[in-house]
């Protein structure tokens, strides 16, 4: 269980102690937590202590949350009986979850961060934009947009927090089937403050393109909305898109 979630704590205190297994990011009382914790653009080490002893580790896994997460399946093969070290030596080898978070690269030593996920909603906007700023060194650029024929209301409130949280915000298309897609990046608009200026590029291709290749070393690009789905929908057509290699293609223009 979570110790760091408030449900979390709750299911402790309503649990007999001696039958659950903690873990924690932080908190050294839990059975399983981490400590002297480095973000870098290619993802996070520090030191994992455990009922077995502690140890270093790394990760190419983004984001607070996947380190909870991280946290959880390492906590689950230790306690099937799973030698700590092994454990261990396997983290780096895990990529993560497609679409979620998920690094893209042409080469290991990139000098730019490029992540796609599926975050679609406000809430998961915010949580990608907060998760993803410590592993970002310089600029945070958010490509984004809001799907047509759905809710409206989260439209501004979306544009609003990828203007306020990242550095320069790349409103865009997504999904906008049988509605106006300018019209729904005018919704988006109508979220964002008067003193922050976003990039408007209706094409999705092309707003991908304009944010990787405007990219300084050490920034960062979120690219937002579709993660692992490979397709866009217009009017009623579904036609193959997927952000993922809209980024390979824009990466290996900028380089030249």
């Amino acid at each position: 269980i979570n110790v760091d979630d408030p449900y979390g704590k709750r299911l402790i205190g309503q649990l007999n102690r001696e039958q659950v297994w903690c873990y924690s990011t932080k908190n050294a009382s839990a059975h399983l937590w981490t400590s002297d914790l480095h973000y870098e653009p290619m993802g996070v080490s520090g030191r994992l202590h455990t009922t077995q002893g502690e140890i270093p580790f790394s990760s190419p896994l983004v984001g607070q949350f996947n380190l909870s997460n991280l946290l959880a399946a390492v906590g689950t093969v230790l306690h099937l009986g799973l030698d700590l070290e092994s454990v261990v030596a396997a983290l780096p080898q895990f990529p993560g979850v497609p679409g979620r978070m998920e690094r893209v690269q042409i080469r290991p030593q990139q000098d730019i961060s490029v992540i796609v996920d599926y975050a679609h909603t406000p809430d998961s906007l915010e949580n990608l934009l907060r998760a993803a700023r410590p592993f970002i060194q310089g600029k945070m650029i958010c490509v984004f947009g809001c799907g047509g024929d759905r809710d409206r209301t989260k439209r501004p409130q979306m544009g609003k927090i990828a203007a306020e949280l990242s550095d320069l915000a790349v409103v865009t298309s997504d999904n906008p089937r049988t509605e106006n897609p300018q019209q729904i990046l005018q919704d988006i608009l109508e979220g964002i403050p008067t003193s922050i200026k976003p990039l408007v590029i209706c094409d999705r291709a092309s707003a991908i393109e304009a944010a990787i290749v405007q990219a300084q070393p050490g920034d960062g690009v979120l690219i937002a909305g579709k993660g692992h789905e490979d397709y866009q929908i217009l009017g009623t057509e579904k036609i193959h898109f997927d952000d993922r290699e809209q980024a390979r293609e824009a990466l290996l223009r900028r380089e030249g």
